[in-house]
């Protein structure tokens, strides 16, 4: 299994300096990767410290090979990319401060479930505010139908009388 998470160099790296002003993309995918079985027998710590490890390993020398990559062969193909699952955090983009002229944004997100380079597999953390004003976060998922049912039940099931760490992590993965 393959978890996707995007890296941002914004502000990270010193080469290439980006123009003021500059708005188009400044990040690259780091990848953790596990044997599922291996997900499963494991707490939810295990699966954490391996994003963390992948995202760790995102230098500016890996930002600047996987630039000199994609110049000379294109952007990759997730789609022929099984048992791949994108999370993108956009929690710190500034999307709720964007302003065009007709005040503050209400939401800034996928406008759409199946976007991005895994359609249909992927996790959105999106900053939001409730009635109140009080900041939080959506976590917008998606997932093939089948898949979210299943993650449904599960879910509402550990809501209802939470197991410990290792069987939740258990049951969210093979419910996927």
């Amino acid at each position: 299994m393959r978890m996707i998470c995007l890296v941002s160099m914004r502000g990270k790296f010193s080469y290439p300096p980006l123009p003021i002003g500059y708005y188009g993309n400044t990040f690259a995918f780091a990848v953790a990767e596990a044997p599922a079985g291996e997900l499963c027998r494991n707490p939810l710590g295990y699966a954490l410290d391996l994003v963390r490890k992948a995202k760790g390993e995102v230098t500016e020398e890996y930002m600047k090979s996987v630039a000199d990559l994609m110049a000379l062969t294109g952007r990759p193909d997730f789609l022929k990319t099984r048992w791949t699952y994108l999370v993108s955090d956009v929690t710190r983009a500034g999307f709720e401060t964007v302003d065009f002229g007709w005040g503050p944004p209400v939401y800034g997100g996928p406008a759409e479930p199946d976007v991005g380079p895994v359609p249909g597999l992927a996790n959105f953390c999106i900053p939001c505010k409730n009635k109140e004003g009080e900041a939080g976060i959506v976590l917008a998922i998606s997932l093939p139908t089948q898949a979210m049912e299943r993650f449904v039940k599960e879910l509402e099931s550990m809501l209802k009388s939470p197991p410990n760490e290792t069987k939740t992590f258990t049951h969210v993965m093979s419910a996927l």
